[in-house]
């Protein structure tokens, strides 16, 4: 009797959440998130949303290249995210990376990040023996910002 109680509190626990999963993927972009958008990105091709909670995050093509673009709930412009080849990290930015704690580790993937006020980050997560992982951020001086593991 006592197993029948704990699997239906289980279960009606997995169907909350699964409801509140759905709900989260299903609430309307706002207004003023869209408009944000495609005022500054007016020739976007393939946008795709995704719904952060406290935030929204448009996927889009632009010149033949993927970008990640990041907005607030009332449709402020937070962040603007570009995969890099790594032939393509500035060389200031190389050279923070090969001062670095890190310079003997694997670059497994590079980004410029945009931010507001014309600011420009770099993101690598870099690897070593495909192990550990860290997302490390590097200002445009080549400057290491912040280093966190990654999973």
């Amino acid at each position: 009797m006592k197993t029948g109680k704990i699997l239906s509190f289980i279960l009606a626990t997995v169907c909350i959440l699964a409801a509140n999963s759905l709900f989260a993927q299903f609430r309307k972009i706002p207004a003023e998130v869209t408009d944000a958008f495609y005022a500054k990105y007016p020739v976007a091709k393939k946008v795709e949303w995704k719904d952060k909670l406290s935030s929204f995050v448009a996927t889009f093509s632009l010149d033949g290249e993927s970008h990640e673009a990041r907005f607030t709930n009332k449709g402020i412009w937070e962040q603007t995210e570009t995969k890099l080849e790594e032939s393509k990290i500035p060389s200031v930015v190389n050279d923070g990376f090969s001062k670095s704690k890190y310079s003997e580790w694997e670059v497994k993937y590079a980004s410029e990040i945009k931010l507001p006020g014309d600011s420009v980050n770099y993101k690598m997560i870099v690897a070593k023996s495909n192990v550990e992982k860290m997302n490390l951020t590097f200002n445009e001086k080549g400057k290491l910002l912040r280093d966190s593991r990654t999973l």
